[in-house]
């Protein structure tokens, strides 16, 4: 499997891991609309994959962020880079070890608004039975009756043992993996 495949795995379960920043009571994840990226560095080169199954449980009131809470869920296996032989690879135990641990969970722990429209969601991502508290920025946009959630926020792969033994060599993956987000809620109360 080549290192790049495996920092872009990386990168998109934790991006899916914190992407429920902006779901509220009763409100649904619209996922045709919604995607969870991550690009990471293959000796400098960047990497670009997604997860293609994710889903989350959201209470959130821009009102009163502070009383909001959000669940997310990303199935580890859905990892893709668009290589069918790299991704042959991620499922393995190097990569997101898919037998043992087929989901990645982010729970947030508080939500703060930043201004108008922006907020912070601190919380716990955990990936491959490793928890780290994480901080995700968002911004959110009113799309008619719906509300859309972008960000983007750095992880550290070797953190929770995505790409390691031989491929722990940061100079030929990059350690930090970016994850994007764009997620599309319905039933938030408008900003």
């Amino acid at each position: 499997m080549h290192l790049s495949t495996r920092t872009l795995f990386s990168a998109a379960f934790v991006a899916c891991s914190l992407f429920p920043l902006a779901v509220q009571a009763q409100q649904q994840l619209v996922p045709a609309q919604s995607e969870i990226q991550f690009v990471s560095r293959q000796m400098g080169v960047p990497v670009e994959g997604r997860f293609r199954s994710f889903d989350a449980k959201v209470a959130f009131d821009p009102a009163k962020p502070e009383t909001s809470s959000i669940a997310f869920t990303v199935d580890t296996g859905s990892a893709t880079l668009g290589v069918r032989e790299t991704d042959a690879e991620l499922p393995k135990p190097t990569w997101f070890n898919v037998a043992q641990f087929p989901q990645a969970t982010f729970q947030s722990s508080a939500v703060r608004r930043v201004d108008a429209t922006r907020f912070e969601v601190a919380g716990k991502l955990s990936i491959k039975g490793v928890s780290s508290d994480v901080v995700v920025p968002v911004t959110l946009a009113q799309n008619g009756a719906q509300t859309v959630a972008t960000g983007a926020f750095p992880i550290k792969r070797l953190t929770f043992r995505i790409g390691d033994k031989e491929w722990s060599d940061t100079s030929m993956v990059a350690d930090e993996v970016q994850v994007r987000f764009r997620l599309t809620l319905a039933g938030v109360s408008k900003l």
